[in-house]
């Protein structure tokens, strides 16, 4: 992981709008500047030996076909693209209609994946000799999904578990989702849990005011399994009736 991100100033005329970190040379993570939308969602970009799959595209004016198209012409692994998403709220699905556009790109919804049964039957997708498992894990929202890259150890949680703000719109259903991800990661190496967004700063307890787009001093983006225990040990702490609260490296704030 880089020592930092890129935020969104203090010089927006010096920021590019997308950073692109090689995790290593099959698994790209990008993050779009706060300069182009205060939300800086992080999108992840995986390759297989068959084709490559893109967790969501982006918020605002987002130009993010043009910045994956790029990153796989000069990396030379212009594969069949499968496009998806960690959920379906504007900040991770506005660069959509160009993907839609480019050729050999196709969208992968919930049957895609061989999900029939939600949320309670896991599904996945091959990618080439590159299995990634999805969890259905609703509560953020109604078709929320996660990612786990077997090869890497990578779970890619969304919007359901970040350092920030962590919003919940049905409580019972983000509680079953938590449980669901626990128990799938009881028995599975996890080496970071990856979200969409930073709000954390690097003080502990507080974070970044909605619409920030200049962070200097941010949380990492990873964070582990031990924060997925914590996550899940106050929802149950809280017997149903769900209230704000801060922890250490992220807030849940029910909506």
């Amino acid at each position: 992981m880089p020592a930092a991100w890129r935020t969104g100033g203090p010089n927006c005329l010096e920021q590019p709008d997308w950073q692109v970190h090689e995790y290593n040379s099959d698994f790209y993570i990008l993050r779009q500047s706060g300069c182009v939308h205060y939300e800086k969602p992080f999108l992840y970009l995986i390759f297989g030996k068959q084709r490559a799959m893109l967790v969501d595209t982006g918020a605002g004016e987002s130009s993010a076909a043009d910045a994956v198209k790029k990153l796989m012409a000069q990396k030379k692994r212009e594969l069949p693209l499968v496009v998806t998403h960690s959920h379906g709220h504007g900040d991770h699905t506005a660069g959509d209609k160009a993907f839609q556009a480019m050729a050999n790109v196709s969208f992968a919804q919930a049957k895609t994946f061989g999900i029939e049964n939600w949320p309670e039957q896991a599904g996945g997708i091959d990618l080439g000799d590159r299995i990634i498992d999805v969890l259905a894990i609703p509560g953020h929202e109604v078709a929320h999904m996660a990612f786990y890259d077997r090869r890497t150890g990578i779970l890619l949680t969304g919007d359901h578990l970040y350092p920030g703000r962590l919003y919940v719109r049905d409580a019972a259903e983000f509680l079953r989702s938590t449980r669901r991800m626990v128990e799938f990661t009881a028995t599975r190496p996890v080496a970071h849990i990856l979200g969409c967004h930073i709000e954390q700063s690097a003080e502990p307890f507080v974070d970044y005011p909605t619409g920030t787009r200049y962070q200097p001093s941010e949380h990492s983006l990873e964070l582990g399994r031990a924060h997925l225990l914590e996550l899940l040990a106050a929802l149950e702490a809280q017997k149903g009736k769900l209230e704000k609260v801060a922890l250490r490296d992220f807030t849940i704030v029910p909506k």
